[in-house]
Formats: structure tokens, C-alpha cells, sequence
């Protein structure tokens, strides 16, 4: 998205360097006002069944329409990064979580989201879709459809997820 006016004058943008080893912000011609765009962070929550499966959601809205994904989304400002993930559980997948802890943070060159996910396990509430969702299931480890995964992070959490899961059988 381009910005072009300042939202504290309305003057004009302009990209210009601050100090030498930042990248270019947008700088106010008439006041000076910063307008820093920062990233937007997200949370999913990867939610294990007694039985170990997994719950997937394949997704109504772009990006990535079609394609599964664990339940997340966007955090709200001011909330909390577990009620948000609690939260975003709910809505996408129908079901009421408890986090049992971070899986991983991430985030890549060039993409505004960092994205937290939790290892979660379902305390109540039944499997349905919401309307950002074409259908929600439940897989088990070998039968994630690794190529319809709608997102990097979506891939990369799972497998981290699962490896921890294999390490903690382990020992």
C-alpha cells in the first residue's frame, strides 16, 4: 500500500533516510512526522485431538483461498497474544482451546506478518467452519496435505511441531 499523506497534517510523504543503517521511512514534508509502518502480528494455534490428530481449516478468503492452514489470524491492539490465539481457535475452527505452549515464532524478509504459534490441546466446543473457512478436519500426522498448505509459516510450524512431539516421545 502506498501512503502519500501525513495522517497528523496531511502533508505530503516522502521516503527518506533517518540515520545511515536504517532503511528509508516515510517523512512528513511539513511537520517532520515519522510514519513508521510497522509489522502486524498474527498467531495460529496447532490443536492436537486425544487421538493426536491435527485440525486444519482450508480457507474461504485470499491469500491463500483453497489451501489449509491451522486456525490464526490477526492479534487485535491491546490484546494479549494467548487470548488472541484462544480467541482465533474459536472462531476459525469451532473449538475451545488450552495453549500448552509456543511452538515457534516467524517471520520473513519482505512480509509484514510475525506470525506466534502455540501447541494447543481442545477442552470443549465441537469442529465446524466459520465464514473464513470452505471446511475444517481433522488429520492425523501422515496424512497432512503438505503440498495445499496455504502459507511458509504453515509448513514450517507443523514440522517443527511435529518434530517436537516425536523428541518428547522419545525421552
Amino acid at each position: 500500500m502506498d501512503y502519500r499523506f501525513c495522517p497528523k497534517c496531511g502533508g505530503s510523504l516522502a521516503k527518506r533516510s533517518l540515520r545511515p543503517t536504517d532503511p528509508e521511512r516515510l517523512v512528513c514534508g511539513a511537520c517532520d512526522f515519522v510514519f513508521y509502518l510497522d509489522p502486524k502480528v498474527a498467531v495460529g494455534t496447532i490443536i492436537r485431538t486425544p487421538l493426536s490428530e491435527l485440525v486444519l481449516v482450508r480457507r474461504a478468503i485470499e491469500p491463500g483461498y483453497g489451501l489449509w492452514v491451522f486456525p490464526g489470524g490477526y492479534v487485535d491492539r491491546g490484546e494479549e497474544l494467548g487470548a488472541a490465539a484462544i480467541r482465533e481457535a474459536r472462531e476459525e475452527s469451532g473449538l475451545d482451546v488450552a495453549l500448552d505452549g509456543l511452538v515457534n515464532v516467524y517471520s520473513y524478509a519482505g512480509s509484514a506478518p510475525i506470525i506466534v504459534v502455540y501447541a494447543a490441546t481442545i477442552v470443549g466446543g465441537t469442529l465446524c467452519a466459520d465464514d473464513e473457512c470452505l471446511d475444517a478436519r481433522l488429520f492425523r500426522p501422515d496424512e497432512i496435505p503438505w503440498d495445499a498448505l496455504a502459507f511458509r509459516s504453515t509448513g514450517e510450524a507443523l514440522r517443527d511441531y511435529l518434530r517436537g512431539m516425536r523428541l518428547s516421545s522419545v525421552g
